[in-house]
Protein backbone atom coordinates (compact mmCIF):
# COMPACT_ATOMS: atom_id res chain seq x y z
CA UNK A 1 0.00 0.00 0.00
CA UNK A 2 1.50 3.22 -0.73
CA UNK A 3 0.37 6.49 1.23
CA UNK A 4 -0.44 10.00 -0.48
CA UNK A 5 2.72 12.06 -1.42
CA UNK A 6 1.70 14.64 0.78
CA UNK A 7 2.51 12.63 3.79
CA UNK A 8 6.18 12.63 2.96
CA UNK A 9 6.10 16.28 3.17
CA UNK A 10 5.77 16.48 6.35
CA UNK A 11 8.51 16.80 8.99
CA UNK A 12 7.47 14.76 12.20
CA UNK A 13 5.18 16.02 14.63
CA UNK A 14 7.00 17.93 16.77
CA UNK A 15 5.14 17.02 20.35
CA UNK A 16 4.84 13.21 19.38
CA UNK A 17 8.70 12.96 19.02
CA UNK A 18 9.08 14.10 22.31
CA UNK A 19 6.23 12.48 23.80
CA UNK A 20 8.71 9.51 22.40
CA UNK A 21 11.80 10.17 23.97
CA UNK A 22 9.87 10.72 27.00
CA UNK A 23 8.31 7.18 26.98
CA UNK A 24 11.97 5.77 26.71
CA UNK A 25 13.18 7.47 29.17
CA UNK A 26 11.02 6.61 31.65
CA UNK A 27 10.83 3.10 30.74
CA UNK A 28 14.20 3.09 31.89
CA UNK A 29 13.37 4.18 35.17
CA UNK A 30 14.05 7.81 35.08
CA UNK A 31 11.99 10.35 36.87
CA UNK A 32 12.24 12.88 33.92
CA UNK A 33 10.76 16.26 34.10
CA UNK A 34 9.02 16.94 31.10
CA UNK A 35 8.43 20.90 30.80
CA UNK A 36 7.88 20.24 26.84
CA UNK A 37 4.15 20.95 26.33
CA UNK A 38 1.99 23.72 26.89
CA UNK A 39 -1.44 21.84 28.58
CA UNK A 40 -2.76 23.47 31.67
CA UNK A 41 -2.16 21.29 34.31
CA UNK A 42 -4.99 23.06 36.67
CA UNK A 43 -8.24 21.87 36.62
CA UNK A 44 -10.94 23.49 34.82
CA UNK A 45 -12.97 26.05 36.69
CA UNK A 46 -15.78 24.35 38.86
CA UNK A 47 -18.70 26.86 37.51
CA UNK A 48 -17.55 25.54 33.96
CA UNK A 49 -17.75 22.08 34.97
CA UNK A 50 -21.32 22.38 36.60
CA UNK A 51 -22.80 23.59 33.56
CA UNK A 52 -21.37 21.16 31.79
CA UNK A 53 -22.69 18.90 34.11
CA UNK A 54 -26.59 20.63 33.45
CA UNK A 55 -26.71 20.71 29.93
CA UNK A 56 -25.63 16.80 29.68
CA UNK A 57 -28.27 16.19 31.87
CA UNK A 58 -31.14 18.80 30.64
CA UNK A 59 -34.36 16.56 30.11
CA UNK A 60 -36.22 19.54 28.89
CA UNK A 61 -33.18 19.51 25.69
CA UNK A 62 -34.18 16.93 23.66
CA UNK A 63 -31.46 17.39 21.14
CA UNK A 64 -28.77 17.59 24.04
CA UNK A 65 -26.49 14.77 22.84
CA UNK A 66 -27.29 15.39 18.85
CA UNK A 67 -25.06 16.91 16.46
CA UNK A 68 -23.35 20.29 17.50
CA UNK A 69 -22.67 21.02 14.04
CA UNK A 70 -26.29 20.32 12.65
CA UNK A 71 -28.07 21.81 15.93
CA UNK A 72 -25.73 24.27 16.96
CA UNK A 73 -26.04 26.17 20.74
CA UNK A 74 -27.09 30.19 18.98
CA UNK A 75 -25.76 31.61 22.03
CA UNK A 76 -22.52 30.73 21.99
CA UNK A 77 -21.35 32.94 18.71
CA UNK A 78 -23.85 35.67 20.77
CA UNK A 79 -21.31 34.91 23.61
CA UNK A 80 -18.33 35.63 21.92
CA UNK A 81 -19.63 38.90 20.29
CA UNK A 82 -20.28 39.98 23.88
CA UNK A 83 -16.89 39.19 25.02
CA UNK A 84 -15.18 40.76 21.77
CA UNK A 85 -17.52 43.99 22.91
CA UNK A 86 -16.37 43.41 26.65
CA UNK A 87 -12.83 42.69 25.93
CA UNK A 88 -11.72 44.58 23.20
CA UNK A 89 -14.66 47.06 21.40
CA UNK A 90 -14.76 44.95 18.67
CA UNK A 91 -18.66 44.46 17.49
CA UNK A 92 -19.37 41.44 16.00
CA UNK A 93 -22.52 39.71 14.06
CA UNK A 94 -23.14 36.50 16.12
CA UNK A 95 -24.60 35.31 12.82
CA UNK A 96 -22.00 35.94 10.13
CA UNK A 97 -18.53 37.04 12.49
CA UNK A 98 -18.43 34.16 14.46
CA UNK A 99 -17.44 30.97 13.56
CA UNK A 100 -17.72 27.94 16.24
CA UNK A 101 -14.49 25.90 16.24
CA UNK A 102 -13.65 22.00 17.60
CA UNK A 103 -10.55 23.98 18.84
CA UNK A 104 -7.92 26.04 17.17
CA UNK A 105 -6.06 23.72 15.75
CA UNK A 106 -9.08 22.46 13.72
CA UNK A 107 -9.17 25.73 12.29
CA UNK A 108 -5.91 26.59 11.87
CA UNK A 109 -5.55 23.22 9.89
CA UNK A 110 -8.37 23.63 7.90
CA UNK A 111 -7.86 27.43 6.65
CA UNK A 112 -5.78 26.51 4.13
CA UNK A 113 -8.04 24.23 2.49
CA UNK A 114 -10.84 27.18 1.89
CA UNK A 115 -8.21 29.58 0.70
CA UNK A 116 -5.17 27.84 -1.17
CA UNK A 117 -5.11 26.38 -4.43
CA UNK A 118 -2.10 24.07 -5.12
CA UNK A 119 1.12 25.86 -5.94
CA UNK A 120 -0.16 29.17 -3.44
CA UNK A 121 1.51 30.59 -0.83
CA UNK A 122 0.96 31.37 2.43
CA UNK A 123 3.25 33.96 4.69
CA UNK A 124 3.93 31.65 7.80
CA UNK A 125 5.93 33.04 10.41
CA UNK A 126 9.31 30.97 11.79
CA UNK A 127 9.35 30.23 14.68
CA UNK A 128 5.85 29.17 14.78
CA UNK A 129 3.30 26.81 15.32
CA UNK A 130 3.69 23.76 13.01
CA UNK A 131 0.51 23.23 12.22
CA UNK A 132 0.40 26.48 10.20
CA UNK A 133 3.12 24.88 7.44
CA UNK A 134 1.37 21.49 7.98
CA UNK A 135 -1.98 22.87 6.85
CA UNK A 136 -0.76 24.53 3.88
CA UNK A 137 1.23 21.27 2.58
CA UNK A 138 -1.83 19.39 3.20
CA UNK A 139 -3.91 22.11 0.76
CA UNK A 140 -1.14 21.49 -1.90
CA UNK A 141 0.56 25.13 -1.00
CA UNK A 142 3.57 26.44 -0.10
CA UNK A 143 5.06 27.91 2.86
CA UNK A 144 7.24 31.01 2.66
CA UNK A 145 8.78 31.82 5.85
CA UNK A 146 8.75 35.31 8.02
CA UNK A 147 11.91 35.10 9.87
CA UNK A 148 11.32 36.18 13.62
CA UNK A 149 14.12 37.25 15.11
CA UNK A 150 14.76 38.83 18.12
CA UNK A 151 16.49 42.29 16.35
CA UNK A 152 12.94 42.29 15.47
CA UNK A 153 11.26 41.48 18.56
CA UNK A 154 10.28 38.23 16.92
CA UNK A 155 7.80 40.39 14.22
CA UNK A 156 7.76 40.07 10.59
CA UNK A 157 9.67 42.18 8.58
CA UNK A 158 6.81 42.82 6.14
CA UNK A 159 9.31 45.18 3.78
CA UNK A 160 11.52 42.03 3.23
CA UNK A 161 9.05 39.90 1.49
CA UNK A 162 9.58 40.25 -2.06
CA UNK A 163 6.91 42.09 -3.17
CA UNK A 164 6.29 38.84 -6.41
CA UNK A 165 5.97 36.61 -3.00
CA UNK A 166 3.46 38.85 -1.28
CA UNK A 167 1.62 39.28 -4.89
CA UNK A 168 0.59 35.17 -5.18
CA UNK A 169 0.02 34.45 -1.19
CA UNK A 170 -3.31 34.02 -0.07
CA UNK A 171 -2.58 34.04 3.37
CA UNK A 172 -0.12 35.61 6.11
CA UNK A 173 -0.48 33.59 9.40
CA UNK A 174 0.30 35.71 12.76
CA UNK A 175 0.10 35.07 16.42
CA UNK A 176 0.44 37.37 19.02
CA UNK A 177 1.02 37.15 21.81
CA UNK A 178 3.44 34.82 20.35
CA UNK A 179 4.28 30.93 20.71
CA UNK A 180 6.77 30.15 21.32
CA UNK A 181 8.81 33.36 21.49
CA UNK A 182 6.60 34.86 24.17
CA UNK A 183 6.45 38.21 22.36
CA UNK A 184 3.62 40.83 21.77
CA UNK A 185 2.63 42.83 19.32
CA UNK A 186 0.83 46.73 19.58
CA UNK A 187 -1.85 48.32 17.68
CA UNK A 188 0.50 49.56 15.27
CA UNK A 189 2.50 46.69 14.18
CA UNK A 190 -1.24 45.50 13.54
CA UNK A 191 -1.93 48.17 11.44
CA UNK A 192 1.22 47.77 9.12
CA UNK A 193 0.01 44.27 8.94
CA UNK A 194 -3.83 44.66 7.53
CA UNK A 195 -1.85 47.87 5.35
CA UNK A 196 0.34 44.91 3.59
CA UNK A 197 -2.86 42.67 3.46
CA UNK A 198 -4.70 45.55 1.79
CA UNK A 199 -2.04 46.42 -0.59
CA UNK A 200 -1.69 42.81 -1.31
CA UNK A 201 -5.19 41.21 -1.42
CA UNK A 202 -4.16 38.67 1.11
CA UNK A 203 -5.88 37.10 4.45
CA UNK A 204 -4.82 37.54 7.53
CA UNK A 205 -4.95 34.60 9.81
CA UNK A 206 -4.34 35.88 13.33
CA UNK A 207 -3.78 33.11 16.06
CA UNK A 208 -4.42 34.52 19.14
CA UNK A 209 -5.08 31.58 21.93
CA UNK A 210 -2.75 33.70 24.76
CA UNK A 211 -4.82 36.63 24.45
CA UNK A 212 -5.88 36.53 27.83
CA UNK A 213 -2.70 34.91 29.55
CA UNK A 214 -0.62 37.84 30.15
CA UNK A 215 1.14 39.51 33.23
CA UNK A 216 2.01 42.35 34.36
CA UNK A 217 -0.75 44.36 33.84
CA UNK A 218 -0.23 43.88 30.17
CA UNK A 219 -3.27 43.54 28.01
CA UNK A 220 -2.81 42.15 24.73
CA UNK A 221 -5.06 43.69 22.10
CA UNK A 222 -7.27 42.39 18.90
CA UNK A 223 -6.23 42.83 15.66
CA UNK A 224 -9.78 43.35 15.16
CA UNK A 225 -9.68 46.65 17.00
CA UNK A 226 -7.68 48.27 13.63
CA UNK A 227 -9.96 49.90 11.33
CA UNK A 228 -10.39 47.47 8.15
CA UNK A 229 -9.41 44.40 9.94
CA UNK A 230 -12.96 42.54 9.43
CA UNK A 231 -12.38 43.73 5.50
CA UNK A 232 -8.83 41.95 5.24
CA UNK A 233 -8.19 39.08 8.48
CA UNK A 234 -9.76 36.50 11.07
CA UNK A 235 -9.19 35.99 14.29
CA UNK A 236 -8.59 32.62 15.82
CA UNK A 237 -9.30 32.36 19.79
CA UNK A 238 -9.87 29.53 22.08
CA UNK A 239 -11.02 28.63 25.70
CA UNK A 240 -8.31 26.20 25.75
CA UNK A 241 -5.53 28.02 27.57
CA UNK A 242 -7.69 30.81 29.68
CA UNK A 243 -10.07 28.33 31.41
CA UNK A 244 -7.48 25.47 31.53
CA UNK A 245 -10.22 23.46 28.61
CA UNK A 246 -7.78 22.41 26.69
CA UNK A 247 -9.54 18.80 26.63
CA UNK A 248 -12.49 19.93 26.04
CA UNK A 249 -12.13 21.14 22.20
CA UNK A 250 -14.10 24.39 22.05
CA UNK A 251 -12.77 27.75 19.97
CA UNK A 252 -13.65 30.21 17.18
CA UNK A 253 -12.73 32.64 14.60
CA UNK A 254 -14.17 35.80 14.29
CA UNK A 255 -13.94 38.07 11.95
CA UNK A 256 -14.42 38.54 7.87
CA UNK A 257 -17.27 37.29 7.20
CA UNK A 258 -16.79 35.71 3.74
CA UNK A 259 -13.62 33.80 5.24
CA UNK A 260 -15.37 32.52 7.76
CA UNK A 261 -18.20 31.31 5.25
CA UNK A 262 -15.71 29.87 3.06
CA UNK A 263 -13.92 27.84 6.49
CA UNK A 264 -17.90 26.80 7.45
CA UNK A 265 -18.08 25.53 3.91
CA UNK A 266 -14.82 23.11 4.33
CA UNK A 267 -16.07 22.24 8.05
CA UNK A 268 -19.76 21.31 7.27
CA UNK A 269 -18.07 18.75 4.68
CA UNK A 270 -15.19 17.58 7.71
CA UNK A 271 -16.69 17.58 11.13
CA UNK A 272 -19.99 17.37 12.71
CA UNK A 273 -19.57 20.27 15.34
CA UNK A 274 -18.75 20.67 19.25
CA UNK A 275 -21.51 18.86 21.61
CA UNK A 276 -23.84 21.12 22.74
CA UNK A 277 -23.56 20.94 26.11
CA UNK A 278 -19.59 21.79 25.55
CA UNK A 279 -21.05 24.89 23.69
CA UNK A 280 -23.19 25.58 26.86
CA UNK A 281 -20.21 25.26 29.45
CA UNK A 282 -18.33 27.59 27.07
CA UNK A 283 -21.09 30.05 27.11
CA UNK A 284 -20.89 30.22 31.07
CA UNK A 285 -16.71 30.60 30.53
CA UNK A 286 -17.18 33.95 28.76
CA UNK A 287 -20.01 35.41 30.15
CA UNK A 288 -19.04 34.20 34.00
CA UNK A 289 -16.74 36.18 36.13
CA UNK A 290 -13.29 36.30 34.96
CA UNK A 291 -11.64 35.81 38.16
CA UNK A 292 -10.87 32.72 37.46
CA UNK A 293 -8.56 33.41 34.78
CA UNK A 294 -7.32 36.33 36.39
CA UNK A 295 -6.04 33.54 39.34
CA UNK A 296 -4.59 31.11 37.20
CA UNK A 297 -2.33 33.99 35.69
CA UNK A 298 -1.11 34.97 39.08
CA UNK A 299 -0.25 31.13 39.33
CA UNK A 300 1.64 31.66 36.00
CA UNK A 301 3.36 34.64 36.74
CA UNK A 302 4.64 33.16 39.92
CA UNK A 303 6.18 30.19 37.54
CA UNK A 304 7.60 32.71 34.78
CA UNK A 305 9.19 34.40 37.94
CA UNK A 306 10.80 31.21 39.66
CA UNK A 307 12.31 30.40 36.10
CA UNK A 308 13.34 33.30 34.86
CA UNK A 309 14.76 34.64 38.26
CA UNK A 310 16.92 30.73 38.56
CA UNK A 311 17.96 30.87 35.08
CA UNK A 312 19.18 34.71 35.20
CA UNK A 313 21.23 33.34 38.32
CA UNK A 314 23.10 30.79 36.58
CA UNK A 315 23.92 32.68 33.81
CA UNK A 316 21.44 34.07 31.15
CA UNK A 317 19.76 37.15 30.77
CA UNK A 318 16.14 36.60 30.10
CA UNK A 319 13.61 39.47 30.21
CA UNK A 320 9.98 38.24 31.83
CA UNK A 321 7.72 38.00 28.99
CA UNK A 322 4.32 39.65 29.29
CA UNK A 323 2.44 37.13 28.38
CA UNK A 324 1.64 33.65 26.90
CA UNK A 325 3.00 30.80 29.74
CA UNK A 326 6.17 29.87 27.96
CA UNK A 327 9.70 30.95 28.57
CA UNK A 328 11.72 31.47 24.98
CA UNK A 329 15.58 31.20 26.01
CA UNK A 330 18.64 30.89 23.87
CA UNK A 331 20.95 27.87 24.43
CA UNK A 332 24.29 28.22 25.97
CA UNK A 333 27.19 28.51 23.54
CA UNK A 334 29.21 25.28 23.06
CA UNK A 335 26.19 23.43 21.91
CA UNK A 336 25.81 22.72 17.87
CA UNK A 337 22.09 23.48 17.86
CA UNK A 338 19.14 23.39 20.58
CA UNK A 339 18.76 19.54 19.12
CA UNK A 340 21.78 18.63 20.91
CA UNK A 341 20.65 21.17 23.93
CA UNK A 342 17.05 19.21 24.59
CA UNK A 343 19.02 16.26 24.46
CA UNK A 344 21.92 16.46 26.54
CA UNK A 345 19.42 18.28 29.22
CA UNK A 346 17.11 14.67 28.51
CA UNK A 347 20.60 13.02 29.09
CA UNK A 348 21.99 14.64 32.24
CA UNK A 349 19.35 16.35 34.02
CA UNK A 350 16.41 13.96 32.81
CA UNK A 351 14.71 16.92 32.03
CA UNK A 352 12.75 17.80 28.66
CA UNK A 353 12.67 21.07 26.70
CA UNK A 354 11.70 21.77 23.49
CA UNK A 355 14.41 22.62 20.92
CA UNK A 356 13.44 25.48 18.71
CA UNK A 357 14.65 23.98 15.74
CA UNK A 358 11.23 22.37 16.18
CA UNK A 359 9.13 25.34 15.24
CA UNK A 360 11.71 25.98 11.80
CA UNK A 361 14.32 26.86 10.90
CA UNK A 362 14.25 30.77 12.30
CA UNK A 363 14.00 28.57 15.94
CA UNK A 364 17.12 27.21 16.40
CA UNK A 365 19.38 28.76 19.04
CA UNK A 366 16.71 28.42 21.39
CA UNK A 367 14.87 26.74 23.70
CA UNK A 368 11.10 26.53 25.24
CA UNK A 369 10.17 25.74 28.88
CA UNK A 370 6.31 25.14 29.64
CA UNK A 371 4.75 26.92 32.58
CA UNK A 372 1.96 24.20 32.56
CA UNK A 373 3.42 22.43 35.47
CA UNK A 374 3.69 22.23 39.46
CA UNK A 375 6.12 25.20 41.08
CA UNK A 376 8.15 22.31 43.03
CA UNK A 377 8.64 20.49 39.49
CA UNK A 378 9.62 23.60 38.04
CA UNK A 379 11.72 24.71 40.91
CA UNK A 380 13.36 20.95 40.39
CA UNK A 381 13.81 21.09 36.99
CA UNK A 382 15.85 24.53 36.37
CA UNK A 383 18.12 23.42 39.12
CA UNK A 384 18.60 20.15 37.53
CA UNK A 385 19.60 22.37 34.53
CA UNK A 386 21.66 24.54 36.26
CA UNK A 387 23.82 21.79 38.06
CA UNK A 388 24.29 19.98 34.47
CA UNK A 389 25.85 22.94 33.14
CA UNK A 390 27.14 24.87 35.97
CA UNK A 391 27.37 29.06 34.98
CA UNK A 392 27.67 30.24 31.83
CA UNK A 393 28.46 33.32 29.61
CA UNK A 394 26.25 33.97 26.99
Amino acid sequence: MLRAQRLDKIPPYLFAEIGRKIAKARAEGKDVISLGIGDPDQPTPDHIIDELVRAIRDGADPNRHRYGGDLPVKEFPEAVAQWYQSRFGVDLDPGTEVLTLIGSKDGIAHVPWAFIDPGDVALVPQPGYPVYNVGTLFAGGESYFMPLLEQNEFKPDFDAIPSDVADKAKLMWLCYPNNPTTAVADLEFFRKAVEFAQKHDLLICHDSPYSENTFDGYRSPSLLQVEGAKEVAIELNSLSKPYNMTGWRIAYAVGKAEALAALGLVKENCDSGVLRAIQYAAIKALTGSQECVEAMNRVYQRRRDLVVDTLNRNGWRLQKPKATFYVWAPIPEGYADSAAFASDMLDRANVVVTPGRGYGEAGEGYFRISLTYPEDRLQEAVQRIAAALGNYTR
